[in-house]
């Protein structure tokens, strides 16, 4: 067999693998009552700051937990421990060969830690990366996406899955857009062109646009 029809096998068989576990999440956070979003995107596309803002305004209306994903460090789960919500870092180095996403077991690693029955909603900050953690089913009812308008009007063309998987793109750091050669208007309709109708919210974590909408989306989804 030719090596990349192997690589391709192997790969299907990695991924079935990691679906099966997937449902055994979902079943389990079903059983819970836990609305799960897998929030993905770049590095430094600003998660983190955006679940600090969502935790601001939603800790006292939803009852919120976060599974942080990283490859090294605690760095963004000490920056969300202030708010004293269920909270818990799942490294994927050493434990897990250092890759770059999180996929269902790694998920089911740490779920041990959290009250489920506890949490309403429960976000997953992905490990960041473009690729990888579109591949990879955690167990989630929603995707979201955090993309900054830094990276560039083309991104939704060159990693087409990350975009077409998500079901929310939030599109984070408009206070910086009078000072970027940046054409919106192009970036949605790359969007478009990728995820046809997909919902989207201008928004800036560090300003606070957006947010309510946002917060408001959350609200929705885990009443629906």
């Amino acid at each position: 067999m030719h090596r990349t029809a192997v690589k391709q096998v192997v790969m299907e068989g990695v991924l079935d693998a990691n679906d099966a576990l997937a449902q055994a999440n979902r079943t389990r956070f079903d059983g819970a009552g836990t609305y799960v979003i897998n929030m993905m995107s770049s590095p430094g596309a600003g998660k983190t700051a955006l679940l600090e803002r969502t935790l601001e305004r939603m800790r006292s209306k939803l009852r919120l937990g976060v599974l942080e994903g990283d490859v090294q460090t605690t760095l963004d789960a000490d920056r969300l421990a202030r708010f004293h919500i269920p909270l818990v870092q799942v490294n994927t180095d050493p434990g897990f060969g250092g890759e770059c996403h999180l996929d269902a077991n790694m998920v089911r690693s740490g779920l041990s830690e959290l009250p489920l029955h506890d949490i309403a909603v429960l976000v997953i900050e992905n490990v960041g990366n473009l690729v990888c953690p579109a591949e990879f089913k955690v167990g989630e009812d929603a995707r979201v996406m955090v993309y900054s308008i830094t990276e560039g009007e083309e991104k939704p063309l060159k990693y087409p899955l990350m975009f077409r998987s998500a079901d929310l793109v939030l599109v984070n750091k408009m206070d910086l857009l009078e000072h970027l050669d940046f054409d919106l208007e192009q970036f949605l309709g790359n969007l478009d062109a990728v995820n046809r109708g997909v919902e989207y919210i201008l928004m800036s974590a560090r300003t606070g646009r957006g947010v309510e909408d946002w917060c408001s989306w959350l609200e929705r989804r885990k009443l629906a």
